[in-house]
């Protein structure tokens, strides 16, 4: 089954107002600095558009997809009232066409509702489009994350560890790689305590 097809993302995203905030996300602004002005990105589950629309204010050219439609049109809606320009997709993660493009680098923030076959196809997947010398740059919740119940999937098969990313990108340049807790405060939803994991890495030019 296609990622999130049981309609628990729609009607979450037809919520009023931005679930996760405007701002983006605390990983993205302290690591934004990967991606220079003019390079091109793509945001993976992008949601509500707050990612996608920040690395757009800092000159990057970003093209972003979700599967949602009333989360795209949350995210056009953003993007309009910052005044940037960022090219929205409607797909499924499980269906987006990997080789049809290259960027400089792919960001993937919170998206850990796959299973670990479709996790590991599209993290396959990711590889392919970042051209060589350009990042991947993931963001999402560790094991510990359970005990905190402040976010995210709930399983622990979903969950990251630094473990994990380095075997999905192997013979990447590691630039982060960090496992942490801290507090969040990303809209209603992510809220309170959380165990976190930062990973960045450069594909070999």
């Amino acid at each position: 089954m296609s990622f999130g097809k049981d309609g628990f993302w729609e009607a979450r995203y037809a919520e009023e107002g931005y679930i996760f905030g405007t701002d983006p996300a605390a990983f993205l602004a302290r690591e934004a600095h990967w991606i220079e002005p003019g390079q091109s990105a793509l945001l993976l589950a992008d949601g509500e558009g707050r990612n996608s629309v920040y690395l757009a204010e800092h000159g990057v050219k970003v093209t972003a997809m979700d599967y949602v439609a009333r989360a795209i049109e949350k995210a056009r809606a953003l993007a309009a009232e910052r005044e940037v320009e960022v090219e929205f997709h409607e797909a499924d993660l499980l269906e987006w066409d990997w080789d049809a493009q290259g960027f400089d680098a792919v960001v993937g923030i919170f998206f850990q509702f796959l299973s670990p076959d479709d996790r590991a196809e599209v993290f396959r997947g990711i590889a392919r489009a970042i051209r060589p010398g350009g990042v991947v740059m993931l963001h999402g919740y560790g094991p510990k994350q359970i005990e905190f119940g402040t976010g995210g999937p709930g399983k622990l098969e979903n969950l990251y560890t630094l473990d994990l990313m380095r075997e999905a990108f192997p013979g990447w340049e590691v630039l982060v790689a960090q496992d942490y807790e801290a507090d969040l405060s990303e809209g209603t939803r992510h809220v309170g305590r959380s165990a976190l994991i930062d990973f960045v890495a450069r594909k070999p030019a």
